[in-house]
This record gives C-alpha cells, sequence and structure tokens, in this order.
C-alpha cells in the first residue's frame, strides 16, 4: 500500500438540491450530470492540470498542483454551468456548490485524505448554489492573479476542524439564479430565522389554509423579538409545495436557523408538529408537538403559535450561546462577544459580573452601532453595584441609565432597549417611568421576556405585588433560563413576601440559593421570610450565609424603596431573624 504526502490545492463540489432533482426526475438528472461531467467538468480539469480523485454520486473532488489553477477551473465551470442553465426552468437547474482549499494531504492508493480534504468539503458547504468559497490561503495566493473579487467571510467555525477558517467567497459574475436574485446573502450578525410554510399532510384541502396561517402568524410574532433577524414571509413562501433540503434554504435565504412543521387532522382533533433546524449543520435545535379540538379554529390557532413562538425564542437564544462559547476569543464578533458576556452576567456571582462588563465593553468597541452591547453593560453595572456594592450606586446609576439612552437612541424601536432603560429608571427609583419603558417595550415585542420582567419588578415595588408576580410568572415562562434567571426568582421571591405568603416566599427563596448559592439577595429575603414566620434558627442561618457573601450595610434606604412601608416591612422581617442592623 504505497502512501505519499504533497501540498495541493483541493477542490471539493457538490450538486445542491440534489435530493430533490433526484426525486423529481432521477433519470434525466443522472442523464444530465453524465453530459456535465463530459462536456465541461472532465475538459475543465484536464485544461487546468487537475486530477480528478474521485465521485461520490453527486459530488467530485479534484486535486491541483497550482492555486490558481484550481480557482480558474473553478470559475470557468461556474461560468459554463450558468450559461446551461439559462434556459432551464428553476426547479430542474442542476447547480454545483464549489469549496477549494491548499493543504498538505496524504496520498494513498490515488486516494487523498487529511485536514486540506476536509476543510476543502466544508468550504463547498458554505457555498452559494452556483458560487465558489475559498480558505484564505487559497486567496492570498490568487488574489491578483486572476480577473476575480474575494468577498471577506470572516473566520468560520467548520464542523469537525478544530481551529475556525477564514474564508472568501469567489465573485464571478452571474453564478447562480438565487444569486442573480439577491437572495443568497451573508448572515446577518445576529441570529436569523425562516419559518417554512407547514405542509398539510391531511387530506383535507381546507386544512391547507390553517396550516398556513400557523406559520404566517409565528413569522409575524417572531419578526417582533429583536434579537432574531426574521425572513419575510414573501421569501420563506417561495418553498411551498416542494421537498427542500434545510442546508439549501439556508444558504440561499442567508438563514442560519430554519423552522418547518406538518399539520395532520383526524376527525375533530389537529395535531401540529414542529422542527428548528440549524441550517448549516442539519442537526436539529428543538422540536414540539401539539394535539388539539378543532372546537375554535382561529383560538386554536392563537394557541399553537403562541406555544410554537415561546419555544423557539429560548432555543435560539441556547443555541447562539452555545456557538459563542465554541468560538476562540480572539474570533468573536460583536454578537458573538454579546453573548459571552451575557452567559457570564447570568451566573450571578461578582467574579462573573465583572468580566461580562469586560465582554460587553469589548462588543461596543467592535461595533459602537450595537444597541445590545450598552444594555448588556448597563445591566451588569446596576447589578454588580446593588448586588455586591461594586462602585458608587449614585455613580453606576447614572452612569447605567447613559447607556440605556443611548441604546435606544441608536434603535428606538428596539424593544430591548427599551426594556433596558425600564430598569435604568427603576434602579433609581423613578417607577413610573420605568413602569412607561416597560409598556414601550413590550407594545414593540409582546413575548419579551425582559419587558415583562422589568414591568412585573416596578409593579411590586409600587405597591401592586400580584400583578407584579402575574408578570414575573409570564417572563419565566418566556425565558425559562437565560442571563435574568437570578433577577426573575429573586423578585418572585420579594413579589411573595409583599404579598405576606411567607411560606411561598421561603419556598421560593430556598429554590433561588440552591441555583445560585453566592448570589446574596436571596438570602435577605429567605431570612425575612423565616423572620415572619417565627422561624429563627433557619432565619439566623440564612442571614450568616448572606452576610458572608456581601459586605454590610445588608440592606439600606436607597431606591427601588419608594414606599417606606415596604421597606418598613423587611426591615421587620430581618430583625424577627435575629438581624441587629
Amino acid at each position: 500500500m504505497s502512501q505519499t504526502r504533497r501540498l495541493v490545492a483541493i477542490l471539493a463540489a457538490d450538486v445542491a438540491g440534489y435530493s430533490r432533482l433526484m426525486e423529481a426526475d432521477e433519470e434525466g438528472t443522472l442523464a444530465r450530470l453524465r453530459a456535465i461531467r463530459t462536456e465541461l467538468f472532465d475538459p475543465a480539469i484536464a485544461a487546468h492540470n487537475g486530477r480528478l480523485v474521485k465521485t461520490t454520486g453527486d459530488g467530485l473532488l479534484v486535486e491541483f498542483g497550482s492555486v490558481v489553477d484550481a480557482v480558474r477551473c473553478a470559475a470557468e465551470v461556474q461560468a459554463g454551468m450558468a450559461q446551461r442553465n439559462a434556459p432551464v426552468s428553476i426547479d430542474k437547474r442542476i447547480e454545483f456548490r464549489i469549496g477549494i482549499h491548499q493543504g498538505d494531504i496524504v496520498v494513498e492508493d490515488g486516494d487523498i485524505f487529511g485536514d486540506g480534504v476536509n476543510i476543502a468539503a466544508r468550504l463547498e458547504g458554505l457555498a452559494r448554489p452556483g458560487g465558489i468559497c475559498v480558505s484564505a490561503r487559497v486567496q492570498e495566493d490568487a488574489v491578483g492573479k486572476l480577473d476575480l473579487a474575494f468577498e471577506d467571510m470572516g473566520e468560520q467555525a467548520l464542523r469537525n476542524i478544530a481551529r475556525p477558517v477564514k474564508a472568501f467567497r469567489v465573485a464571478t459574475g452571474p453564478l447562480s439564479t438565487v444569486a442573480q436574485g439577491g437572495l443568497a446573502l451573508a448572515l446577518p450578525d445576529k441570529p436569523s430565522i425562516a419559518v417554512l410554510p407547514f405542509a398539510n399532510m391531511s387530506s383535507d384541502p381546507e386544512q391547507e389554509f390553517f396550516a398556513d396561517g400557523i406559520a404566517d402568524d409565528v413569522i409575524t410574532a417572531l419578526s417582533h423579538c429583536p434579537s432574531l433577524f426574521v425572513i419575510a414571509r414573501n421569501s420563506s413562501f417561495t418553498y411551498k409545495g416542494r421537498a427542500v433540503d434545510v442546508k439549501q434554504v439556508g444558504r440561499e435565504l442567508g438563514v442560519r436557523y430554519v423552522l418547518e412543521g406538518s399539520l395532520r387532522k383526524a376527525g375533530s382533533r389537529i395535531r401540529v408538529t414542529a422542527q428548528l433546524v440549524e441550517a448549516e449543520t442539519g442537526n436539529h435545535t428543538w422540536a414540539g408537538r401539539y394535539d388539539r379540538d378543532l372546537a375554535d379554529i382561529f383560538a386554536v390557532q392563537d394557541e399553537i403559535t403562541e406555544a410554537v413562538t415561546t419555544a423557539v425564542a429560548p432555543a435560539i437564544a441556547d443555541a447562539e450561546l452555545r456557538r459563542a462559547l465554541r468560538k476562540p476569543p480572539d474570533s468573536l464578533d460583536a454578537w458573538a462577544t454579546y453573548q459571552r458576556g451575557l452567559w457570564h452576567l447570568g451566573k450571578a456571582t461578582a467574579d462573573d459580573y465583572e468580566l461580562a462588563k469586560t465582554f460587553f465593553r469589548r462588543a461596543i468597541d467592535l461595533d459602537p452601532n450595537f444597541p445590545d452591547g450598552y444594555c448588556g453593560l448597563a445591566t451588569v453595572k446596576i447589578r454588580a453595584a446593588s448586588t455586591f456594592r461594586a462602585g458608587s450606586l449614585a455613580e453606576v446609576q447614572s452612569s447605567a441609565e447613559r447607556l440605556a439612552h443611548t441604546a435606544v437612541a441608536l434603535d428606538g424601536n428596539n424593544a430591548f432597549a427599551h426594556s433596558c432603560l425600564s430598569f435604568a429608571l427603576f434602579g433609581r427609583g423613578d417607577h413610573r417611568g420605568a413602569l412607561a419603558e416597560a409598556d414601550r417595550a413590550l407594545a414593540l415585542s409582546p413575548n419579551l421576556a425582559a419587558g415583562h420582567f422589568q414591568r412585573g419588578s416596578a409593579l411590586i415595588y409600587s405597591g401592586r405585588p400580584q400583578d407584579g408576580l402575574k408578570d414575573l410568572r409570564t417572563s419565566l415562562k418566556l425565558e425559562p433560563r437565560g442571563s435574568n434567571l437570578a433577577e426573575s426568582l429573586h423578585h418572585v421571591v420579594i413579589g411573595l413576601y409583599f404579598s405576606r405568603a411567607y411560606d411561598e416566599a421561603v419556598e421560593a427563596a430556598q429554590d433561588l440559593v440552591r441555583s445560585f448559592p453566592e448570589y446574596p439577595s436571596g438570602y435577605r429575603w429567605l431570612a425575612a421570610a423565616f423572620g415572619q414566620l417565627g422561624c429563627v434558627e433557619g432565619g439566623k442561618e440564612a442571614l450568616g450565609k448572606g452576610m458572608a457573601i456581601t459586605r454590610a450595610p445588608f440592606v439600606r434606604p436607597r431606591a427601588p424603596w419608594n414606599r417606606l412601608e415596604d421597606y418598613a416591612h423587611v426591615l421587620e422581617g430581618l430583625r424577627k431573624a435575629g438581624w441587629a442592623g
């Protein structure tokens, strides 16, 4: 078995939407592919001194001794394919994606192996149908030697490749129908999603309208989420009635996530299923199933839309956080850096708050026009100062309010920015202003967890704890995990305490300190609730743990205490628990 090593340029190509083409016309597709190989691909490989290593059904692997030859061959093939496709209807066009990398390979019995081959294959997956994607090594050698432009795609995390690879898209003219239509877009900075039309799997054609209505309503609901870039209905519904490859949809629409679903009807009952897929990898991020009676079709449609929407947004948030944590720190863009900040913010410890500040400041430096970076920094400053006495509280509140106003000024329609301003106003005791900004946030995005949290907190301290608890529970339903969890659980405890539900307050506070043992506020309210119940030993233990984490004063007469009776109420509970302050 002979084995050698050499440095080569590797070209990997495959057919976009191959499964769909084969399903529609297997014999015709195979015949056309043979003709393309014979008349276009093989002659181009030979003309540019390449060697066809192998074919893989819908793909090819080719090695070249020269990067320039490899790119020139790819450009010639794609130009030829554009001409061949011009008279062909869109749904029958054969379009190739091509990836090129230069690397060291192992040659064994005519086949080639190694990271270079794997990277070329992954780059091919990033290419548009009819397009070419190359690594930085290839771009460096080819730029200036060919009449081609290279579009920087930035660092790319490639599946099963340990290090990120900088990639470039090659602009070769009119490559594909998709490219000409302007739909094959680079991914936006924030997470992007396309909601495909839900498939009607029942024999009742009337359910087609119901399936379309659910998908349409989900698109509308998700478009209100400030953290999401949602593809419009007119674009996503072009896939209606077609067997689609989710990866292809992701490339063609420039989205990271695709939501697809189906509807079945049996008698008076329907079953709706939905699944969220990461387009690049094809991995399922979330799936849900909903069985309902069709007593009131519009009520059922609203109910399912709300259920799907409130599940999808947190699932995307979790996926984005995992993506950011996988990236090397030096390769982070503003969005990923902000995600890292949120991860530390959610830990609710003094050290993590300081790390969160660092990441949010870096996000602002990377993109001064990114409002969420300012929101993150404003939030963590207030939490660090109020919870762990990090800095002058008055100065911090003033700084946080300026940051929040900056975020709103950058994007007045950003619901999250308004919820951040609500938090800043609440921090200095302006409950009326806080409620007004929370209402603005929820008017822009009714399912914004942060908006419900801010409104709930302000209501609790405004003498309306029961109303505030409703908003807080809605917030926790919309965002059961994430960076706001400790604060949300904390304010649920406060709402229960002010409602005189001391038993429930103890239970909720114990849940809080179990989840966040270094978060001192939970112990304060646990001690106060124990005190009101006459459980002195439990109160003293909670006091000791809380005061060991934070510095004195354990509680102080400052905002958000607008109601003196609320301040007196918490002091009463703490003193009953043995606090001498």
